[in-house]
C-alpha cells in the first residue's frame, strides 16, 4: 500500500477547500443557519413538540444529514472529475498509484471535508436551540458511517460524469427530494398510515431516522435496520467500485 500517495492525494484535496473556504464551508453553514431561523425559531416556535422534542431541536439531525449527503457527494464527485476535466488525471496515471490508493484518497478527503461541516453545523445549531446528544458515539458513527458511504457514492459519479451537469443531477434531483422526503422536518409517523408505509421505500428515512436517534433516543424506524440500511449501501458502493477497476476500466480524461 502506497500510503505516500494516499496522503499526497488526501492533503491536495484538503488544500483545495482551504483555498475555497467559502464556497466549501462558510456557504452550506450559512445556508443551514437560516432553516434554523425560519423553521426553528419561526416556525417552530408556533409548532410545538414532536415526540417530546422542540421543533427546533427535532430538524436538527435531519438538517445535518441533508447537508452531508449533498457535499459527501459533491465533494467527491468533484475531486475526482476536475482532474479529468482540466487534463492533470494523467499526472495520477503516470505515477505507480493503484486504483484503490486513489479511491482512498479521494473519499478520505471528501468524508473529512463533510464530517467538518457537519460538525460545525452542529455548533452553530447551538446558537438558535437547546439540544442534547443521547448517544455521542453513535452519533460520531452515524456521521463517519454516512459521510464515507455518500463520498464514495460521489466517487462513482464522478467517474461517470463526462460534464459538470451530470454532476449535479443526482445531488439535486434524487437525493435531495428524498432527504426532504425522508423525515428531515417532520416524523413519518405524523403521515397518513399508507404514506407512511410508501415512505419506508425511500432510503434516506432510515439514515435520518438513526441519525436522529443517536441525538434524542426516538426513531421512525428500528435504529437496528437503519445501521443495516447504511452499512448495505456503504457495501454496495464498494461493490460498485470494485466491479469498476476489475472489469479493466480505467481512469481518462
Amino acid at each position: 500500500m502506497n500510503w505516500h500517495a494516499i496522503r499526497a492525494i488526501y492533503r491536495f484535496e484538503m488544500a483545495r477547500t482551504f483555498r475555497t473556504l467559502t464556497q466549501s464551508i462558510a456557504a452550506p453553514v450559512i445556508s443551514t443557519s437560516l432553516y434554523f431561523v425560519v423553521f426553528g425559531a419561526a416556525i417552530g416556535s408556533r409548532i410545538g413538540t414532536i415526540d417530546g422534542i422542540s421543533y427546533g431541536a427535532f430538524i436538527i439531525p435531519g438538517l445535518i444529514m441533508l447537508s452531508l449527503l449533498n457535499e459527501s457527494i459533491s465533494n467527491a464527485a468533484f475531486g475526482i472529475y476536475m482532474p479529468k476535466w482540466s487534463g492533470t488525471i494523467y499526472e495520477l496515471l503516470s505515477a505507480p498509484v493503484s486504483s484503490m490508493e486513489v479511491v482512498m484518497g479521494y473519499v478520505g478527503a471528501a468524508a473529512s471535508k463533510s464530517v467538518v461541516l457537519g460538525l460545525l453545523i452542529l455548533v452553530t445549531a447551538r446558537l438558535f436551540v437547546p439540544y442534547h446528544i443521547a448517544h455521542p458515539f453513535w452519533m460520531l458513527c452515524f456521521l463517519l458511517l454516512t459521510a464515507v458511504t455518500f463520498s464514495l457514492f460521489g466517487f462513482i459519479i464522478g467517474l461517470w460524469a463526462d460534464n459538470f451537469q451530470k454532476l449535479q443531477v443526482v445531488p439535486m434531483m434524487v437525493v435531495t427530494p428524498l432527504t426532504f422526503l425522508g423525515g428531515a422536518f417532520y416524523s413519518i409517523n405524523m403521515l397518513p398510515p399508507l404514506w407512511q408505509k410508501i415512505a419506508l421505500f425511500n432510503p434516506v428515512v432510515y439514515l435520518i431516522s438513526g441519525f436522529r436517534w443517536s441525538f434524542y433516543g426516538v426513531a421512525d424506524v428500528n435504529v437496528g435496520i437503519s445501521v443495516a440500511a447504511i452499512l448495505g449501501f456503504l457495501a454496495l458502493c464498494l461493490g460498485v467500485v470494485w466491479w469498476i477497476f476489475r472489469t479493466g476500466w480505467k481512469l481518462k480524461a
